[in-house]
């Protein structure tokens, strides 16, 4: 993916190039490309913009900052503002800080940021990571630059290796944040991240991760069942989809964190018509690479849902959980 000119307005500029994977059945009148990120990747279930395994130096993006571009103003809205009155206690409280230090795990073009730095009081320095460059420049230039109370906001960009954290590589941070990123990390995985976290007595706001459950109106009979094979092509390779919520609370509080969660649900109407779109099409075709035998059914019921889209008629609930870990501070604080 080539950097283009970037926009301080946050808009993504097109990308030239090569970025689309099959729908349901390529050839057919439905089968619209996915942009990459909404659908099933050549490595199903891995989070494109985060390298978490063995990876080639040239293994390219599946991430498309169109995707992410979609989803910002729904995350946005769907993220749990309920969380951010204990982690504002929780960083009031750190000891001899001359301003927050925030590592933001998997950053994409950087909509996290631009989320929580202006929700947040006191000089901020953000150090954003992600495997592709693109996605790191975009996110650093398109970062705000001031706090809530008009603080100065800095940000570094990082690529690595978010598998491979651990409590070091976490020094002097006052919080970890990621969005979308626990349903497609393994045990282990989850397990390193919260050693890291604890280790290092930072507070992390994990948000977007798949509850597993959607809700469509109007139903559809062949709803319940594209959902259950969606879920089990989330849990491929060891991932643990709408599973990761449940294993990251265990994790944390095994190492004496206080958990919440908080529900963070993407609500979709016609203003949201694009995202819908595009989100039924990975949705499905994520169901049916999983379950082959769908096929002829899934494209007939893709047929009716991006119909019923396009008139305006379709509501969709993607639910999703917030979880916000405050683990055991070092340092003396409370």
């Amino acid at each position: 993916m080539r950097k283009t000119a970037i926009k301080q307005s946050g808009k993504i500029p097109a990308q030239p190039g090569p970025r689309e994977v099959a729908s349901v059945q390529p050839g057919t009148a439905e089968a619209e490309s996915v942009i990459p990120g909404a659908g099933p990747s050549t490595r199903p279930g891995e989070r494109p913009t985060v390298r978490l395994r063995d990876a080639g130096p040239d293994d390219a993006p599946r991430y498309a900052p169109e995707w992410l571009e979609l989803r910002e103003g729904p995350d946005a809205a769907a993220r749990a503002a309920d969380l951010l009155d204990p982690l504002r206690i929780r960083l009031a409280n750190l000891p001899g800080k001359a301003g927050l230090v925030i590592h933001d795990l998997g950053c994409g073009t950087g909509s996290m940021g631009r989320w929580l730095a202006p929700r947040l009081d006191g000089p901020q320095h953000w150090i954003l990571h992600d495997r592709d460059p693109y996605l790191l420049h975009f996110a650093a230039v398109a970062s705000p630059r001031s706090a809530a109370d008009g603080s100065r906001v800095t940000v570094e960009t990082r690529r690595g290796d978010v598998g491979l954290l651990t409590p070091d590589a976490l020094a002097g941070a006052s919080l970890v944040t990621a969005s979308a990123l626990l349903d497609v990390l393994t045990r282990e995985e989850i397990d390193t991240l919260a050693a890291a976290c604890t280790g290092a007595g930072c507070p992390a706001l994990l948000t977007l991760s798949v509850a597993g459950r959607v809700e469509l109106t109007p139903s559809h009979p062949l709803d319940e069942e594209i959902a259950h094979a969606f879920n089990a092509h989330q849990r491929r390779g060891h991932l643990l989809g709408p599973d990761a919520v449940t294993v990251a609370c265990e994790a944390f509080s095994e190492r004496g964190a206080t958990v919440r969660l908080h529900p963070s649900a993407w609500r979709l109407g016609p203003a949201e018509s694009s995202l819908t779109a595009q989100w039924l099409r990975g949705w499905v075709g994520a169901a049916v690479e999983e379950r082959p035998e769908l096929r002829e059914r899934a494209e007939r019921y893709l047929q009716d849902r991006l119909e019923a889209c396009r008139a305006g008629e379709l509501k969709v609930v993607v639910h999703h959980s917030d979880l916000l870990a405050l683990s055991r501070p070092t340092g003396g604080a409370s």
